[in-house]
């Protein structure tokens, strides 16, 4: 008999007993659709293995003499069920990413815990702890699957994407290596592109259409994720790698040495309360949209490249502004 059967078919007793009416051993057998010899095994297994404080009486049939005992299949604290708590408020920004399947398994995980305890979590978890979420996702559930999917079972992939820099649709074959959840609520699937015919990024809200197809690939045996990964700064990718190097004010600084930006990263902190940022990293475009979100607090030294980019941007942007 598989377990997980026998599991879930103990859950269930469990719950049929926690209720006020009156069970027999016939009522639980047709309950959870198995025979009374097989309700009767499990009775005995509960109370000889599990302790449970099972009796039978004709007034208040199958019944716990201790509510308060709980069944030992899956060991939890209340601090591991609050950080699942949290984890599902988390991922509320990401599309709704599992978050039904994480709500249902939290409400089953909940019902082992003491009624006061589960009162008190949910409190915590969704009134004492309110999550500002960035900019949602919009994700077809059909076309996450398919691409968790794909990426496990290492089956390409047919889609119809959009390119939003081009605004265009483009129809490709594509590889799925790997999944990547960035920090800024964006998920991407990483693999090869057999139109680009190289390792390319496609963000999963940009993905008009797609199909899982038998073709197999085998992933490239020189591509390492982690590593690949570690040059970005953040999300996005593009250019060689370069050392970045800024120079932060002393009215800036609190704010930007109290992060890890990137795990290259090097702090040198100055007598004036000033601080100068070295890293080095791929995706100067997204190194520029974030220096200027500081402002004059910020001023990048190297390379030529960001330098010019944010002169660029900021004398269009002085212009825009400009009143006559």
């Amino acid at each position: 008999m598989p377990q997980s059967r026998q599991l879930e078919r103990f859950l269930h007793i469990d719950e049929l007993l926690r209720q006020e009416s009156c069970y027999t051993q016939e009522d639980l057998a047709r309950a959870c659709e198995v025979s009374q010899r097989q309700i009767r095994e499990d009775l005995n297994f509960l109370r000889d293995r599990y302790d449970a404080p099972l009796v039978y009486n004709r007034k208040q049939g199958w019944h716990y003499t201790d509510l308060t005992w709980r069944l030992p299949s899956i060991s939890l604290s209340q601090g591991e069920l609050l950080a699942l708590m949290t984890a599902s408020q988390t991922l509320s920004g990401y599309g709704g990413v599992y978050q039904k399947e994480l709500r249902s398994a939290l409400d089953q995980l909940g019902k082992r815990l003491p009624e006061q305890s589960r009162i008190d979590l949910q409190q915590l978890a969704h009134e004492r702890m309110i999550f500002a979420p960035r900019a949602s996702l919009s994700l077809d559930p059909e076309i996450w699957c398919t691409a968790v999917t794909a990426t496990q079972t290492s089956r390409r992939l047919w889609m119809r994407y959009f390119t939003a820099s081009r605004r265009r649709e483009t129809e490709r074959e594509f590889d799925p290596y790997v999944i990547h959840i960035s920090r800024v609520n964006t998920i991407y699937l990483i693999g090869y592109c057999h139109w680009r015919q190289e390792i390319r990024w496609f963000r999963l809200d940009r993905i008009r259409e797609i199909q899982l197809l038998e073709t197999p690939f085998e992933r490239d045996p020189t591509f390492d994720a982690r590593e690949y990964l570690s040059q970005i700064f953040q999300a996005e990718v593009g250019g060689d790698l370069c050392e970045v190097v800024v120079d932060f004010d002393s009215q800036t600084t609190p704010f930007v040495k109290e992060r890890q930006w990137h795990s290259s990263q090097e702090i040198e902190l100055h007598g004036d309360g000033s601080m100068t940022l070295r890293l080095t990293a791929t995706g100067l475009n997204e190194i520029k949209r974030w220096l200027l979100g500081y402002g004059s607090g910020a001023i990048a030294r190297h390379p030529p490249e960001l330098v010019k980019m944010l002169q660029d941007e900021t004398d269009v942007m002085a212009r825009q502004y400009e009143t006559g």
